[in-house]
């Protein structure tokens, strides 16, 4: 069986949100990318 303890639940909680928060990190770095690259398009355009 698993260890169960509040220590070790709290550690798995605290591992899976560092987890999410990375790859919400990576999703915004790529979308401020491609709304820079957009915009630099856009002025390149007038």
């Amino acid at each position: 069986m698993g260890d169960r303890s509040p220590k070790s639940n709290q550690k798995n909680a605290s591992q899976k949100k560092s987890k999410s928060d990375g790859a919400t990190q990576n999703k915004n770095a790529l979308i401020a990318a491609k709304q820079a690259t957009k915009t630099k398009l856009a002025a390149k355009k007038k």
